[in-house]
């Protein structure tokens, strides 16, 4: 199948009971898709198919085909963060990191759906992604409290 991958177009075989996560992580070595719990509850796996947050776990591979798919790795260049990976570092929102690109690709969607979003839709839109690390709200000094992780 042939599908445009972080801005390039790629070809790769998959077989039918092969999913996003699989070609993605194991085939095309893209590690920023996690594989968290391989059900759909983690969202660890979150990718981007054509804009929209997708978890890689559950999406067949096949429907990849034609598709634009963004990864973590594809979201910006190692040495220019993209504004949203900037902001998790400087907030301190990032623990083990094992979350975070899911978080990341998530909160892009709903950017780029609706650029001024109540902390009720961050709060709507985030939920599909567990972290392990944090029980908590965080809380920024200069920016009061921060969406629970």
């Amino acid at each position: 199948m042939r599908f445009t991958v972080n801005g390039g177009l790629t070809d790769v075989a998959a077989v039918r009971s092969d999913t996003a996560l699989d070609v993605l992580r194991d085939r095309l070595g893209l590690t920023g898709v996690k594989n968290g719990c391989a059900q759909g509850e983690c969202g660890c796996c979150t990718i981007l198919v054509d804009g929209e947050a997708t978890k890689a776990c559950l999406t067949s591979a096949k429907r990849l085909s034609g598709r634009t798919v963004t990864t973590i790795e594809g979201l910006a260049p190692a040495d220019a963060p993209h504004p949203l990976q900037q902001a998790f570092v400087e907030i301190g929102a990032v623990q083990c990191g094992y979350c975070t690109p899911g978080q990341i690709l998530t909160a892009k969607a709903l950017l780029d759906r609706n650029p001024a979003p109540t902390r009720a839709d961050v709060t709507a839109a985030l939920s599909p992604v567990l972290c392990r690390c944090t029980g908590y709200v965080k809380r920024s000094q200069k920016n009061g409290p921060v969406v629970p992780t």
